[in-house]
């Protein structure tokens, strides 16, 4: 115990000068330097965290740590680790032992040897209705900061108010948790805490939490789904002392830099860089930039206090300067669908006070040196669509260890006494000349053809039209190019398998845990040999159906030949809203254009012949059962592989369903195609929920569109996505096979709201070419 109070107590100091007689009430004040938060929230819902994932969790910080040198000041475990909804716990629960067997000691000393202190998310309340329980509770809050290594509370209105006669017990309890650990941080969610208000440290911003696509998503058109967090704005006099519910890192990850970059440097809050969900989702390439962004915000986070408003006519909307006055930051954006360009004034206007050379030089959405200029120059940035953009300007000595000039780049990693990685980015085919840490210039040529085309540019207009024959067609592509997973499995396909042993763990910690497991929230548990899993239409919050039209779509992958495609279910419930012995007609087809209806019965086990078929590769039932646990197929009695299959269980039968009413349609082919390109079919206006559609044709081949803002219907693992009736934008990759084809671009409304389509494309990441430097 002893060894834990002191590794508390050395903790609680994080910050110089972190004792009772400077800290201020609150734990933090306007000019307290930020501190850096994960919390576990939809890692795990209402059931809580439990102690082998939330060790997992820590080993997957501690490997940031180890690698790159990132610092996470605080591990929160968010709602059930004690207390939950409507709920109060104790560590004496039976609950609490099952989930921490070993209690917090342990995970405090593990998150203690990296400099991190837990958190909790809790209740206000708890103190019960006899002077005995109230101590026992009273003690136990005490005890996380004393003996374990705590240094936050969320306290939550979800858990339940404080009941107006515990106030004082409140306060005493806070008064206490303070005296072992001065800069605890309270964070206040919609609470009245009576005197014990004086104890938070924030309260929370607008409200809104940050998962994208369910609690927060575009109200506009976009290239990425996170437009509609890059618009989110500070606090109307820029305090720091309340809480944004941070970055969340679990759904639509696409874009997710530009979020943590106005988070972290513009609104700048007192947790800050702030995350959570799943950060184990990203891609393994894009752990490094993670890391260097909460290494720059350490590096410079003395200074970011200080802010400032700049003039939107000038600077762009929700423009931030925030610094010393001998280096601002700024933090720019652009919510538009072109470039913009931004003239940076190099004075006071920006919050430059010292005059001298000034360096300039852009951090996001890449490193660029822009070079030396006189005090009170101008300089021009430009501010990518749909993008933020950091520019320091400074006129004192360099912090930065590692800088490269003449090429754009990105730190991989400058942690420590060792070999510095630096990934230099340039256009295909140009030449740089390029000089790292000031050294001897370099001639860098970069592979690849230059590209003839800008990268992100409108496209052909679309046109309005009669609505096509095939209406039906283009809708049912995307119902098959699409899914309704959880959103946390499309950002597993996105980012592709990992080669970092702890962010696999993390990941299988989190798919793998009964919660999810048992919601049937993945189409891969169709057929996986196992029928303890299934998939089902989610219903815990509300009828996801619509009239009971939802089909059942199955892709396998390629073209397949099958003598019998088998279901499973496993009671007559489970079949609703189809009864057995019942029959259906169903679709199927090689290439989506050519059908052959087949009727089959259905039932438990539900079997249809497919020897007269021939070949297919798509299967439509016109109605999908609530819950299935197995789909399979056979040819001569043998089982065939499935690890291609996908299925859908939340698109509407189309041949009910495609009474479109009005269409567009653009035409063009594409000579090139930069890495990363994508299609973007914007429809700006009022379109009703779900009432406009897209698809392509390539060359005659249907090809529908995989991805929407705001997300196509999702069997979530926690709320449902976001209900929005306008602005939507349909997303298409651009594959090798689609250049030099003619491509038919397809919007199809089904009401008369006037809207006007585009299409763009774009890509992500910038497509540069790279090129890795080690240095010794």
């Amino acid at each position: 115990m002893k060894k834990l109070l002191t590794l508390s107590a050395l903790l609680c100091g994080l910050h110089t000068g972190a004792n009772a007689q400077n800290t201020p009430e609150g734990g933090a004040d306007e000019q307290t330097p930020s501190y850096s938060e994960y919390f576990s929230w939809i890692n795990n819902t209402n059931e809580g965290a439990t102690d082998e994932q939330t060790r997992i969790n820590l080993s997957f910080f501690g490997w940031l740590h180890d690698t790159y040198g990132m610092t996470l000041d605080i591990y929160a475990f968010d709602a059930g680790a004690i207390d939950g909804s409507k709920m109060y716990g104790s560590m004496k629960s039976e609950r609490f032992k099952r989930q921490f067997p070993q209690g917090f000691g342990t995970l405090g000393r593990m998150a203690g040897s990296m400099g991190t202190r837990l958190g909790l998310w809790c209740g206000p309340d708890g103190f019960g209705n006899t002077e005995e329980e109230a101590k026992e509770r009273e003690e136990m809050m005490v005890s996380l900061a004393r003996d374990y290594n705590f240094g936050l509370f969320k306290m939550d209105a979800v858990c339940g108010p404080l009941r107006p006669e515990k106030y004082d017990v409140f306060d005493r309890m806070m008064t206490r948790v303070r005296e072992y650990c001065p800069n605890f941080i309270l964070l206040n969610h919609r609470l009245d805490l009576g005197k014990g208000t004086r104890h938070s440290t924030t309260y929370l911003l607008g409200g809104a939490e940050t998962y994208i696509d369910v609690h927060m998503g575009n109200y506009v058109t976009a290239t990425h789904h996170r437009a509609g967090a890059l618009d989110r704005k500070a606090a109307d006099n820029l305090t720091r002392l309340t809480e944004d519910h941070g970055v969340c890192l679990s759904s639509c990850l696409d874009y997710w830099e530009d979020d943590l970059i106005l988070q972290a440097f513009g609104r700048e809050l007192i947790l800050s860089p702030e995350l959570y969900g799943n950060p184990w989702l990203l891609r393994d390439d894009e752990y490094p930039q993670l890391a260097y962004i909460f290494n720059l915000h350490r590096l410079y986070r003395d200074i970011l206090p200080q802010g400032f408003r700049l003039d939107e006519q000038q600077y762009g909307p929700e423009a931030l300067s925030r610094g010393s006055d001998k280096t601002r930051f700024l933090t720019l954006r652009n919510l538009s669908w072109n470039p913009v360009k931004y003239k940076i004034r190099l004075n006071e206007e920006t919050g430059l006070k010292k005059k001298g050379k000034v360096q300039v030089r852009q951090y996001h959405p890449y490193i660029y040196d822009m070079g030396s200029f006189r005090y009170g120059d101008e300089v021009e940035v430009e501010v990518l669509p749909f993008r933020a953009a950091l520019v320091k300007l400074s006129t004192e000595a360099e912090r930065d260890p590692l800088v490269v000039s003449g090429v754009p780049y990105q730190i991989v990693n400058d942690s420590g006494s060792g070999a510095k990685e630096v990934k230099l980015l340039g256009w295909p085919g140009e030449t740089y000349q390029v000089r790292i840490n000031k050294g001897k210039a370099q001639t860098i040529t970069f592979p690849g053809t230059p590209l003839k085309e800008k990268y992100h540019r409108q496209l052909e207009k679309m046109a309005k039209c009669d609505v096509p024959s095939d209406a039906k067609k283009l809708y049912e592509a995307t119902c098959f190019a699409a899914d309704n997973n959880a959103l946390e499995v499309r950002s597993l396909m996105r980012s592709g398998e990992t080669n970092i042993p702890q962010v696999k763990a993390a990941r299988d910690a989190f798919f793998d845990q009964k919660q999810f497991v048992e919601r049937d929230l993945w189409d891969r548990n169709l057929f996986d040999g196992d029928k303890k899993t299934g998939f089902a239409i989610a219903k815990r919050w509300g009828d996801q159906r619509v009239d009971d039209e939802s089909a059942l779509y199955i892709d396998l992958g390629k073209v397949t030949d099958l003598d019998e495609l088998r279901w499973t279910a496993y009671t007559e419930y489970d079949l609703s809203p189809l009864r057995s012995a019942e029959g259906m007609y169903v679709k199927v087809s090689a290439n989506m254009t050519d059908w052959t209806e087949i009727v089959a019965l259905a039932g438990k086990d539900m079997r249809m012949d497919l020897r007269k078929a021939g070949p297919v590769r798509y299967i439509k039932f016109p109605t999908c059962p609530l819950r299935l646990v197995e789909i399979e197929g056979y040819k001569n009695g043998q089982k065939v592989d499935r690890s291609g299959w996908k299925a859908n269980n939340l698109f509407r039968n189309g041949d009910g369903y495609c009474n479109y009413k009005q269409a567009w349609k653009s035409e063009f082919t594409l000579s090139e195609a930069a890495a990363g390109s994508y299609l973007c079919i914007a429809v700006a206006g009022e379109h009703g929920r779900e009432g406009v559609w897209a698809g392509l044709k390539v060359d005659g081949r249907y090809v529908g569109c995989p991805d929407r803002a705001p997300s196509y219907e999702s069997n979530t693992w926690e709320c449902p996505v976001c209900d929005r009736s306008s602005n939507y934008t349909f997303y298409v990759p651009v594959t090798p096979d689609m250049v030099g084809k003619k491509i038919e671009t397809w919007v199809l409304g089904l009401n008369d709201e006037p809207i006007q389509p585009e299409v763009w494309i774009t890509a992500y990441p910038i497509p540069f070419e790279q090129k890795i430097v080690t240095l010794k």
